[in-house]
């Protein structure tokens, strides 16, 4: 601790003592890798802002927000006090304006015990040369009388100083201390001296921010995917006793979850999340991302979201069709690949067309056969004229409204928070639990790497795994469908518990012949690369059912056995598919391992979802008359 005023006219030049100005003798503990219980309350008091308005101090603690509070006054200048905690904050606004966990979570407030001196109006100005974004308050207050029920319940000291004839000098005497504060107004940690440092105190507030109860701290994960199974599960579907348990998207409940504390701290087995240098993750841009997702106001009838397809408790994939289908009924050429993860992905859609999530967003939006809208100007016209929008854009971009670009980027900030790990295969790899996977994924795992040859393609690394190499791959499955090669008969399930073999020739004469699909040809021309497609993450793989990019195979032991067969012979077929002569019981090991590969928060995730609204139209909504 150091006093922090000039004693007198001759004090000497006071002693460094802040590893703020020289250099801390330790790093600071990861964030989340500690518990700050709470020591008290933060009081309350009357307080005067900038312009002159009366107002409570509360009033300044933004809810949701962690909150860095210093009593200072404006003429101080022992480098141990006052100028030490100005300089200290001045230097944590700096570092959270690009940290997206902090920068819409943190506020900073200055309050002056000097109400004398320290007008509005010289607060105004001593401020003006620190604030740079608008997260830090300056106050004062009225009098003495208003200033010293606050000081007393900070138990902050305050003496004002004389000089050797008695005469009052303006300085006081007072031990610094700073108060980090919890959304809840809770006092988490006291700093003096010695300890005010900023990377112990952003370090701090978000250890306090990742242990709220909205947070999908480790704690409060759901460890297995109870949530996730599709809409209509069928399971005992031919027994004369079945009844339906298909839910209602009207009558679920979810919990809304901070998934953006996975900023900070990624699960187990998954790299830092990449954010664009232009779109860098905010709050804000989560929220109405997330909003817009799940928003089936943004398709031409108002019927059709993104979640649609995406269905987050079936992986946010569709268990129930091998293709997609759109607004109206209409019948898309490929499976619904699953966001799960994709924040890592360079390469978007099946066949690799798009590069960012940012401009991915605009083919679903515009597809005839997806979400229909007309062009991009009727869906940004929409939207401006949505209600409750009204401002939301605003808020996110910094006074820019809903366009083409705003509208790419709320929804790519959420997606790219949709990231799961810490599967029983990460705890067992990374996390050096032995018993976290059985004898069977384990040695799935040893054919994944080893005689399978897996992992050529869903590449593992030394520190994180994303199962994918993130590349374009002919595996002879998109060769068969456009060549037509089928059996003369294909088992089928004609009524409850009764399958029968229907020939080719009947089926194909009650459904449309499917169209055409070359793969990354389509793209670029090239005959060289017909029939490639990207290669999925494996994460949450158990969950996204029906695999390849046109949902032929139903199950993973039919994907094991898709490649055991060497996948299908053609011209273009990539080098690393060959017969893999593996045995039944290797083939269920590589299904064993593959099932150990669900994340522990997809039922956060999922419940996050069910909590979103899906834009029901009402009287306000600019269609409602239509």
């Amino acid at each position: 601790m150091a006093r922090s005023a000039t004693q007198s006219s001759t004090a000497v030049e006071p002693t460094v003592l802040a590893p703020f100005y020289t250099k801390a003798l330790y790093d600071p503990p990861e964030a989340g890798t500690y518990e700050l219980p709470p020591i008290g309350m933060a009081a309350d008091g009357n307080v005067i802002d900038t312009k002159g308005n009366k107002r409570r101090l509360h009033e300044f603690f933004s809810d949701g927000k962690v909150i860095l509070l210093s009593f200072i006054y404006s003429t101080c200048n022992d480098v141990n006090g006052c100028p030490l905690a100005t300089a200290v904050m001045y230097e944590i606004q700096k570092r959270i304006r690009n940290d997206p966990f902090l920068r819409d979570r943190f506020e900073m407030v200055s309050l002056s015990f000097d109400p004398i001196y320290d007008t509005p109006e010289v607060m105004a100005l001593y401020g003006k040369g620190y604030t740079k974004d608008n997260n830090w308050r300056f106050l004062t207050t009225a009098s003495n009388d208003d200033l010293q029920p606050i000081l007393d319940s900070y138990q902050q000291s305050v003496i004002r100083d004389y000089d050797e004839n008695g005469k009052e000098l303006a300085s006081f005497s007072h031990i610094l201390r700073v108060f980090l504060i919890d959304p809840e107004k809770r006092i988490r940690n006291i700093y003096s001296v010695s300890f005010l440092n900023p990377g112990l105190i952003i370090n701090d507030a978000k250890t306090v921010l990742m242990s709220d109860s909205q947070a999908p701290a480790e704690d409060n994960l759901v460890k297995v995917a109870s949530l996730s199974r599709p809409g209509d599960y069928k399971v005992g579907y031919e027994t004369k006793d079945y009844v339906t348990n298909s839910q209602s998207v009207a009558d679920r409940t979810g919990k809304e979850a901070d998934l953006s504390a996975y900023l900070v701290k990624p699960p187990l087995g998954l790299p830092a999340i990449p954010q664009p240098e232009n779109n860098p993750i905010t709050q804000a841009k989560v929220q109405l991302g997330r909003k817009l997702f799940y928003d089936r106001r943004l398709s031409l009838n108002n019927t059709f979201s993104c979640a649609m397809c995406h269905i987050p408790e079936q992986g946010f994939s569709n268990n129930e069709l091998a293709i997609a289908v759109g607004l109206e009924g209409r019948s898309g050429r490929r499976n619904s690949p699953t966001i799960y993860n994709v924040a890592y992905l360079k390469k978007l859609f099946h066949d690799g067309r798009e590069e960012s999530l940012e401009q991915q967003v605009w083919g679903p939006l515009l597809a005839f056969n997806e979400m229909a809208n007309p062009s991009v100007g009727a869906v940004i016209s929409k939207i401006r004229n949505i209600p409750d929008y009204k401002g939301l854009f605003e808020a996110a971009f910094d006074g820019r409204g809903v366009s083409m670009e705003t509208l790419g980027m709320a929804i790519a900030s959420y997606e790219r928070l949709l990231v799961s790990g810490n599967s029983p295969f990460d705890r067992w790899y990374y996390g050096g639990e032995k018993n976290a996977l059985n004898d069977a994924a384990k040695r799935g795992f040893d054919l994944f790497v080893g005689k399978a040859g897996c992992v050529s393609c869903h590449t593992i690394g030394e520190k994180s795994a994303l199962f994918t190499d993130d590349a374009m791959h002919n595996t002879g499955m998109g060769y068969r469908e456009s060549m037509g090669i089928k059996p003369e008969s294909q088992k089928m399930l004609v009524a409850p518990g009764i399958y029968m073999n229907i020939s080719q020739d009947i089926i194909a004469e009650t459904g449309f012949q499917p169209i055409g699909d070359v793969g990354l040809y389509e793209v670029t021309q090239n005959p060289a690369d017909r029939w490639k497609y990207h290669t999925p993450s494996l994460r949450n793989v158990a969950l996204t059912a029906p695999y390849m990019h046109n949902g032929a195979l139903s199950t993973l032991r039919e994907v094991v056995d898709f490649y055991n067969e060497g996948g299908v012979e053609n011209e273009l077929l990539d080098v690393l598919i060959k017969p893999l002569g593996l045995t039944d019981r290797e083939c269920d090991d590589l299904v064993a391992f593959m099932e150990s590969l669900t994340g522990d928060n997809v039922d956060t995730i999922v419940a996050d979802a069910f909590a979103a609204p899906i834009g029901d139209l009402t009287k306000e909504d600019p269609d409602w008359a239509h």
